[in-house]
């Protein structure tokens, strides 16, 4: 049934299409209708950063940046939901068309530029949420911010959204917001990551609750240099690690359409680089810091195999606008005969 209405829905343009399934989605949870449509998922609980979740498969940041439809994505069997990211203010993102289908490579190219609400929206619309499952924030840094004044940024996020998140993302690789990569490297990153540590610090004596934190890593990176950013999460008492978000190369599209389409590439062609960072991170930091794996998972295999490269947790996004709900559960059996076959 999915495949149907997919084809249905990508006849429209795809930040269309991605609107109108989320509404339709908040409609079907309305009206109470919305489990009967999906396929139940199994629990598969696991424990990672210090939560509970029912299962390990999760959505990643981006589908739902302004934590609107929460509870109906709840609904689908996810096992955790990231919303965001979203930045202090709101912003407009970059001009349209920035969104980009390509269906032979099971792909999206996007250039969204961190579109949001802002703080005070994500707050409210979190407050209203009826899901009562693991709920992680993703938070980054505006456009206009430079990036010598970024931590204020993240500082700003991170206290905001601090009692109502489960756990709590620092984005500095999304593609998208000209310099943010530049923060994943050398003193930049020591920099960013000892004032991410001091706010957490801050905000848990303020409230007597230690919320974990996360940074989301690129896959465009070098051994080298996958070697300093895991010292450098090792080194600062980060609570996890999220690898990866989507990549700027183009040698897996080389000759469609919108290949040449500036953003970020996600989807199928992720990934092979996105299982590299994963192993490259669990060969230095082994379980003591926890790996969510994102990046290319189109089916069970591609889900299990991050947990066996070492990965705790998985997410997915362009794998679920191609599969639909019914990934999720195909991602958990996945890996629960993984680790029965252990």
């Amino acid at each position: 049934m999915y495949g149907l209405l997919r084809n249905l829905l990508f006849t429209l343009e795809p930040e269309r299409a991605h609107n109108v399934t989320l509404t339709g989605l908040d409609l079907a949870e309305k009206l109470g209708v919305l489990k009967m449509l999906v396929p139940a998922v199994r629990p598969l609980p696991v424990t990672v950063m210090g939560l509970d979740f029912p299962n390990p498969v999760g959505l990643a940041a981006g589908l739902d940046k302004n934590a609107d439809h929460v509870d109906a994505l709840g609904a689908l069997g996810f096992g955790f939901i990231e919303v965001g990211t979203v930045t202090p203010l709101a912003q407009p993102g970059n001009p349209a068309p920035r969104m980009f289908r390509l269906p032979e490579h099971q792909a999206i190219i996007n250039r969204m530029g961190f579109n949001n609400e802002g703080l005070q929206h994500l707050l409210a619309a979190v407050d209203r949420r009826k899901y009562k499952g693991v709920l992680g924030i993703n938070v980054g840094k505006n456009k206009d911010t430079p990036n010598e004044e970024s931590e204020s940024d993240y500082r700003k996020g991170i206290a905001a959204v601090y009692t109502r998140a489960d756990y709590i993302t620092v984005n500095v690789s999304s593609p998208n917001t000209p310099g943010l990569r530049d923060l994943q490297f050398g003193d930049s990153l020591k920099r960013l990551l000892e004032a991410i540590k001091d706010e957490q610090g801050i905000q848990q004596r303020e409230t007597g609750k230690y919320v974990p934190i996360a940074v989301k890593i690129a896959p465009d990176m070098d051994d080298e240099g996958i070697r300093f950013v895991a010292a450098a999460l090792r080194d600062s008492g980060m609570d996890g690690v999220i690898a990866t978000n989507t990549t700027i190369a183009r040698e897996a599209v080389t000759g469609h359409c919108h290949a040449q389409e500036a953003g970020g590439l996600s989807g199928a062609p992720v990934r092979q680089p996105s299982l590299r960072v994963i192993e490259g991170l669990y060969a230095e930091l082994g379980d003591t810091l926890p790996i969510i794996g994102v990046g290319g998972i189109t089916d069970g295999a591609s889900a299990a195999e991050k947990i066996r490269a070492g990965a705790k947790l998985v997410q997915i996004y362009t794998g679920f606008i191609y599969r639909g709900p019914a990934l999720i559960g195909e991602a958990v059996e996945a890996i629960r005969a993984l680790q029965q076959d252990r």
